[in-house]
C-alpha cells in the first residue's frame, strides 16, 4: 500500500519518533509497578498541556469512550442536562446522556457559525436547573470553534457541571482548563496530539469527581464507570489492562507538543492562510463565523460532486482529505490542518493539488490556491 499525505481532520500523520517509541518492548502493566509511575508521568504531561491540577486519565479507547464514560458516569436518571448544540456533535452528545438516563433540553443556535453566548447566558437566567451541561469545542464537521473560555465559566456560576468535547481542539486550539472552569475535558489521541487512533485523554474536576463519586445509583457500565480509577495510582490497580505500546506514543507525542513553544500560534496562522486562499479564490467556506483552526470546511462548487473531488485527489495525487456527513454529506470538503498535518509545506502541496483537480473539473477560480496560501502566511 503507497503512503499517502494524510490530510483529514483526524486520524493525522503520525512522526518517526512517535512511532519507534512505541516499537519499545512491552511491560506487563497490571503487576510492572513501574508502569503506573509512567502512566502518572504521561498524564502530568497532558496536565501541563491542558493548563490544569485537576486529575488526568488515559482511557484505552477512541475518543468517544471517553464522551460516553463522562455521561454514563455523571448522569443518573431524570438528570436535568443541557445539551448546547451547533453541530452535528453537539447535537449527538444529547443521544449519549439520554442513553443513560438523562432529561434532556437542547439550547439550539445558528449550524453556520459559533454559539451565541449572550443568548445562552440569557436563557440560563431564567432556566439554570441543570445538573450537567454537553457542549463541543470544535465541531469538526462544520469546522467551527466555539467560545468555550465564555461558556464554561457561565455554566460554572450555575454549578452546573460541564463536559466539553475537545478532541478536534486539544493540542491546537487555546485551551485553559483550570481558569475556563472546565469540568470534564476530552480529547483524543489522533487528531492534533498525532498519536494512533485508540486512547482518549480526559480531567476530571474535584466537583466532577464528587458527583461520580456520590450517585444515587450505580453507574451502569463496567467499561464507562470512572468511579473504578479513582484511587488507581494509590491501589496500583487498572480496571482493564492497559494499551502500554500506544500509551509510549502517546507520551512522545505529548513531549513534542510540550517541547513547541509555537503549535497554538502555527495552527492559527495557517488556518488563516488557508481561509484566505481559499476565499481569495472564489470558493466558500461552509461556516460564516467561528472559524476553526484545526479544520477547514469548504462547500463544494456546483459544477463538481464531492466524490469526485476525493476520488482525484487520492488518485492522482495521493492525498486524502475528507468529505463530512449526515447534514453536510456531500456537501462540503474538509481539510484537516491540525498537529503534524499543520506546517506549511503539506498545507501547500495539498491546496497545490486541490487546484488542479479544481480546475481540471472545470470549476473558475481566481488565483492559484498554493500561491495566494505563500503569499498570505
Amino acid at each position: 500500500m503507497k503512503n499517502k499525505l494524510l490530510m483529514t481532520p483526524g486520524p493525522t500523520y503520525v512522526s518517526e519518533e512517535v512511532r519507534m517509541a512505541m516499537s519499545k518492548p512491552i511491560t506487563n502493566p497490571d503487576f510492572d509497578i513501574d508502569f503506573y509511575d509512567y502512566y502518572r508521568e504521561t498524564c502530568n504531561k497532558i496536565k501541563k498541556m491542558l493548563h490544569t491540577e485537576n486529575d488526568v486519565l488515559i482511557l484505552a479507547g477512541e475518543g468517544i469512550l471517553g464522551l460516553e464514560a463522562a455521561c454514563a458516569s455523571l448522569i443518573e436518571q431524570d438528570d436535568k442536562v443541557l445539551c448546547i448544540d451547533n453541530g452535528i456533535f453537539g447535537k449527538g452528545f444529547g443521544d449519549f446522556a439520554k442513553l443513560y438516563g438523562g432529561d434532556v433540553t437542547f439550547f439550539s443556535s445558528d449550524y453556520t457559525r459559533e454559539i451565541d453566548v449572550e443568548k445562552l447566558e440569557s436563557f440560563l437566567q431564567e432556566n439554570h436547573d441543570y445538573k450537567v451541561a454537553t457542549l463541543v469545542h470544535c465541531e469538526t464537521p462544520s469546522g467551527i470553534t466555539n467560545p468555550i473560555d465564555k461558556i464554561c465559566p457561565i455554566l460554572d456560576k450555575y454549578g452546573i457541571i460541564s463536559i466539553v468535547d475537545a478532541v478536534s481542539s486539544m493540542g491546537g486550539e487555546p485551551l485553559e482548563v483550570d481558569k475556563w472552569k472546565i469540568d470534564i475535558v476530552l480529547g483524543g489521541s489522533q487528531k492534533c496530539i498525532s498519536a494512533p487512533p485508540g486512547l482518549t485523554l480526559l480531567g476530571i474536576s474535584d466537583r466532577a469527581w464528587n458527583k461520580i463519586m456520590n450517585r444515587n445509583k450505580p453507574v451502569p457500565s463496567f467499561y464507562c464507570n470512572l468511579s473504578l480509577w479513582k484511587n488507581w495510582y494509590e491501589d496500583k490497580w487498572f480496571p482493564y489492562t492497559q494499551s502500554i505500546s500506544d500509551i509510549y506514543g502517546l507520551n512522545e507525542a505529548v513531549d513534542r507538543m510540550l517541547r513547541d513553544d509555537s503549535i497554538v500560534d502555527r495552527h492559527r496562522r495557517l488556518a488563516r492562510g488557508v481561509r484566505t486562499a481559499l476565499l481569495e479564490a472564489g470558493l466558500e467556506l461552509y461556516p460564516d463565523s467561528g472559524f476553526s483552526n484545526t479544520v477547514t470546511t469548504i462547500m463544494v462548487p456546483s459544477s463538481v460532486d464531492c466524490k469526485t473531488i476525493l476520488d482525484d485527489m487520492a488518485n492522482d495525487y495521493n492525498i486524502i482529505i475528507s468529505g463530512a456527513f449526515d447534514y453536510l454529506k456531500d456537501k462540503v470538503i474538509r481539510i484537516g490542518h491540525m498537529g503534524e498535518n499543520c506546517y506549511e509545506e503539506k498545507l501547500y502541496i495539498t491546496l497545490k493539488a486541490i487546484d488542479s483537480v479544481l480546475r481540471k473539473r472545470n470549476v473558475t477560480l481566481k488565483c492559484k490556491l498554493h500561491n495566494k496560501f505563500v503569499e498570505v502566511v
